[in-house]
């Protein structure tokens, strides 16, 4: 198991970005509860940062994808600036990834794919949340929860059209090491013709 001060060496990282979060996400599932767990900070036509937690999906050479409602304030957030960026941390490894880039939003074949494999609950649950919107109390919430619960009783609960994902595209991957005296190694991936260009940042 790494240990919390191991250095992080140019010549230990693979070539490939994804790769080499796939080699940390790995460790960090072995002590990490929800290493899948990531903040996504976007930014509104007005220039107002926000942030929140949300859970990684998947990824692969087409970026990190995740799945939230369309009119969530977040893909409202999308929709004026469709970039973002992400951080994972994964403090019993001292490590951090972070990442940047457009993001798009994924077909709809894909959102479909996801959502069938979502929990029932959670999937009434996208029709019963009118997200990032005021609610009277909780009762009010949980009315709407029983009601498409038997408007979908005895019937697959298919997707709503206001649900699906996202993937962000990378154009930057940092790779973050907790080291002593918070002289902390940062290496980044940036993309070049043929691959990546990788480069060490001061902390």
């Amino acid at each position: 198991m790494p240990s919390d001060d191991e250095p992080l060496r140019e010549e230990d990282l693979d070539p490939d970005p994804l790769l080499q979060f796939g080699r940390w996400f790995d460790d960090a599932r072995t002590v990490v509860a929800m290493p899948e767990a990531m903040a996504l900070a976007t930014v509104d036509a007005g220039g107002q940062p926000s942030v929140r937690m949300v859970l990684l999906k998947g990824w692969d050479r087409r970026g990190f994808l995740f799945h939230t409602n369309y009119d969530s304030r977040k893909a409202h957030d999308l929709a004026a600036q469709p970039r973002a960026g992400l951080a994972f941390s994964w403090d019993p490894l001292g490590r951090q990834v972070r990442v940047e880039g457009a993001v798009v939003k994924v077909t709809e074949a894909e959102s479909d794919e996801y959502f069938a494999t979502r929990p029932r609950p959670t999937q009434i649950g996208a029709y019963a949340s009118h997200q990032s919107r005021p609610v009277t109390d909780r009762a009010e919430l949980d009315g709407r929860v029983a009601a498409w619960t038997e408007h979908f009783d005895g019937r697959e609960v298919p997707r709503p059209t206001w649900w699906g994902g996202y993937r962000l595209l990378p154009h930057l991957i940092e790779f973050w090491q907790h080291r002593a005296s918070r002289l902390h190694d940062r290496l980044v991936y940036r993309p070049e013709v043929g691959g990546w260009r990788i480069e060490r940042l001061q902390p």
